[in-house]
Formats: structure tokens, C-alpha cells, sequence
């Protein structure tokens, strides 16, 4: 007796997982997910999106259709703020933000209407390298040229890198950058650095790639410097900016603010999702992750990809929340400007 009730137990909780999948089937069975991009269209962190939506519909459990629109504003806390606190919360909207809006509760809180630790991460397609460029015709040639020449760089706005990261500059390092922000792409900045009207900006090296790469093969834009923890394979011979950083404050800050280039591009779903339509949506995007029509197009497009998952995300961002608050405090400093 006690045998067979054990496998009617065995038997029931193996059902479980199978029920709980039907379930997520049956609701996005001849649904449409949108995918809201919380930048402008034809940025990189748009055509990193719009790619994986070409994917991820098939992954999940009743394959979606999946929509892509945006709503750009603020470094993508337009977007984010709606969405954690007007949903909807069933499952059928996942955000694409700006690497930095994870962090932005404990580095920029101003704005911020959300908790990272609440929100329900799916994952990142990558993690960044990111280069600082000018137009070729400007006088700054080296990272040496920025302590004694001003750089105008263009931004989006604060919360982006390309607005963060030189203030970071200022502060740590005395580097002679002033911002231009009100932007609405990287490709608005890039016309208006061709233009004139700014000398260059700070982009992800996959960004680069895919929105100005003849212009780097063709010597029309100069990379100063590389923003990240580590040297590119493709980039080889220049110089990282942690090499400025001599003294134990300057490198925890330097660590701190450059966590976010570990995001790269980050998914989301607002809190409240039921536990079992997230989890379809986090094993789809790795199962997308690894798909070879993905990982052609992505090649395609010129998009790195070395994805992060939803999961390792949460645990980083746990991590950081540790980081010592004297540390914290001057990086914000940094990017407020005083």
C-alpha cells in the first residue's frame, strides 16, 4: 500500500511542471507580447531588441506574437517607471532599458519610481565594452589630450553612459568633458558629431559595429578610450580608463559605476507576473540565446552576443547592493555634477 501511494505521489508531482506549462501555453496561445524599448529607434540597444523579438516568440510555451515598440525619456525611466507600477502585471510586456537602470535606485534615485530587486530580470543579450569616440577632425587624439582639452559630448540624457561617464570623468580624474545632452538616439549624436555640434560620444563597442563601423574602418571616427572591466580582443592597443585609477576610492568607484556594462542589455518584467509565466519567459530568452537563427542574424547585425541570465542578474545586483556607501555616494555626486 505504502509503495503505490508513493508513486501516486511520484506521479502527481511530476504532473506539476507539466501542468504548470500547458497553463503558460494556454494563456499565450494566440497572444501578442510587446516589447517596449525604453530608447529611441535605430539605437543599438533598438536593433538588439527588434532582434531578439524576431526570436523569442517560438521559445515561449503558445508562441506569441511579439511587438516591439518604444518609449523613449529620462534613460529609460519613462518607460520603466510606467511599467512597474501600471503593468500590466500578466506577463504580456517585458521592457528593453539602458544598462544603467538597474542601478539607478542606488546611483541616480531621483526619477526613480521603482525597486530593482523587485523588478522580475530576464536577461541580458550581452555584456559591454564601451568606447569613447570623436570625430576625426577634433584636436583630442589621445586619452592624454582630455586633461588639458575640453571634449563636447554628446548624451541622451543622465542615466545613459554617454552622460554618466564623463561626469565620472570629471570627478575622479579631472578630465575636461562638457555635456550636451537632449538627444534622442546615438544616431542623432553621431549626425550632429558629423555636424559639429559635439566632438564625439561614448557608445558600446556592438553599437559601434553595427551603426558606425565603416567610419571606423575608414578612420572617420577615433577611439580615446575604453570604458570596462576589461581589454577587447578588437581593440586591442587602447587604453583602458582604470588605468587613471591609482588610489583604492578611485578604483572601488570606477568598479561600481562600470557595473552596469555587465547588464548590457537588459530585459525585464514588471513585479507581480505570476512566477510560472516569468520562468517561460527567462527559459525562452536563454533558449533564444542559443539559437542558431538568432546567433545568425546577430552576426548579421554586427551584435555581440555573451548573455547574462535573469537570474545571474538578480545576484549581481544583490552583490552591488553591498557596495559601501562612501563609494556610493561619490559616484552619485559624479553623475549630479557637484
Amino acid at each position: 500500500m505504502i509503495r503505490i501511494l508513493l508513486a501516486v505521489l511520484l506521479a502527481l508531482t511530476a504532473a506539476v511542471p507539466s501542468r504548470a506549462q500547458d497553463d503558460v501555453a494556454a494563456f499565450y496561445q494566440g497572444k501578442t507580447v510587446r516589447l517596449i524599448v525604453g530608447v529611441g529607434v535605430g539605437t543599438g540597444y533598438d536593433v538588439n531588441a527588434r532582434a531578439l523579438a524576431r526570436h523569442l516568440g517560438k521559445h515561449i510555451p503558445g508562441n506569441p506574437q511579439i511587438i516591439v515598440q518604444n518609449q523613449p525619456g529620462a534613460g529609460s525611466l519613462t518607460m520603466t517607471n510606467q511599467m512597474y507600477a501600471a503593468g500590466p502585471f500578466d506577463g504580456t510586456v517585458i521592457g528593453a532599458s539602458f544598462n544603467g537602470l538597474p542601478t539607478a535606485p542606488l546611483l541616480q534615485p531621483n526619477g526613480v519610481r521603482f525597486e530593482s530587486a523587485k523588478i522580475n530580470w530576464v536577461g541580458s543579450t550581452n555584456r559591454e565594452t564601451q568606447t569613447m569616440y570623436v570625430w576625426h577632425t577634433v584636436p583630442i587624439k589621445t586619452l592624454d589630450d582630455l586633461k588639458t582639452q575640453e571634449m563636447l559630448v554628446g548624451a541622451q540624457a543622465p542615466g545613459s553612459t554617454q552622460y554618466d561617464y564623463p561626469m565620472l570623468g570629471k570627478a575622479l580624474f579631472n578630465l575636461k568633458f562638457k555635456v550636451v545632452t537632449g538627444y534622442k538616439s546615438t544616431s542623432d549624436i553621431n549626425l550632429a558629431m558629423e555636424r559639429g555640434e559635439v566632438h564625439g560620444t561614448l557608445a558600446n563597442w556592438s553599437t559601434v559595429k553595427t551603426l558606425n563601423l565603416k567610419q571606423y574602418e575608414d578612420k572617420l571616427i577615433r577611439i580615446l578610450v575604453i570604458w570596462g572591466a576589461r581589454e577587447h580582443p578588437e581593440l586591442k592597443g587602447i587604453p583602458l580608463v582604470s588605468s587613471l585609477a591609482k588610489t583604492p576610492d578611485q578604483k572601488q568607484a570606477l568598479q561600481l559605476a562600470q557595473a552596469r556594462l555587465e547588464f548590457g542589455r537588459p530585459f525585464f518584467m514588471p513585479p507581480n507576473v505570476p512566477a510560472a509565466r516569468v520562468n517561460a519567459i527567462r527559459r525562452a530568452f536563454d533558449a533564444t540565446m542559443k539559437d542558431p537563427e538568432f546567433l545568425a542574424e546577430a552576426d548579421k547585425l554586427k551584435l555581440e552576443i555573451d548573455p547574462m541570465t535573469g537570474e545571474d542578474i538578480a545576484k549581481m545586483l544583490q552583490e552591488i547592493a553591498k557596495t559601501p556607501a562612501d563609494v556610493v555616494a561619490r559616484v552619485r555626486t559624479a553623475y549630479e555634477g557637484r
